[in-house]
């Protein structure tokens, strides 16, 4: 049965903003008060890996636009475009250039889990594809990412949509493990038989 919903421009959805201007690297510090997330903390099943992202301290005049739960990063340079909604950082946090920072507008209907997930998926993965830019390296513009086309359904829907990813990646996570479990099972008989091949 499809599911009525409203369409709408992303960028009359959220306040889109881009990450952190950091001047080069990242300067890691062991007394630094903010996390950095960076491309290698991000991961579109697990989310963020607060606990590998680097301490570092601000410098500069720019008031830094502080992560907070239901933010929704999305990754705007590299082989792989996807979103991300985050969790509550475990203390003051940004994110790096490579991604940028979506906010859902106050008076929008709009779930950022349900967000992060239809960015993430074949329709508008194509659209992204189709309009990187770059030779070196890919990257998706601004007004690319403001231009793609949102589905709204009801909020009743979304929330029903959301929990059906999740579900499916808790399943894609347990079939992991047992495949995991099942090759280690392998392997053990495999050591068994050359050890009992080296005792004959």
């Amino acid at each position: 049965m499809p599911i009525e919903a409203l369409h709408s421009k992303l960028g009359s959805l959220v306040s889109l903003k881009a990450g952190h201007p950091f001047r080069g690297s990242i300067e890691e510090s062991a007394q630094g008060d903010v996390l950095a997330v960076q491309m290698k903390d991000l991961d579109p099943e697990r989310g963020v890996n607060w606990q590998g992202a680097a301490r570092t301290c601000l410098t500069g005049r720019k008031h830094p636009d502080w992560l907070k739960a239901g933010d929704v990063l999305f990754v705007c340079k590299g082989a792989r475009f996807y979103a991300v909604c985050i969790d509550q950082p475990p203390g003051p946090a940004v994110c790096s250039p490579h991604f940028f920072l979506l906010e859902v507008a106050a008076h929008v209907p709009l779930l950022p889990a349900f967000l992060a997930w239809q960015i993430n998926q074949p329709p508008l993965q194509r659209q992204l594809q189709q309009a990187a830019e770059g030779s070196s390296q890919l990257s998706i513009r601004r007004p690319v990412l403001e231009s793609l086309t949102l589905s709204l359904p009801s909020l009743q829907d979304q929330q029903r949509i959301v929990h059906l990813a999740t579900l499916a990646r808790q399943e894609r996570n347990a079939l992991r493990q047992l495949i995991h479990n099942r090759e280690r099972q392998l392997h053990t008989l495999a050591e068994d038989l050359a050890l009992s091949a080296r005792a004959a």
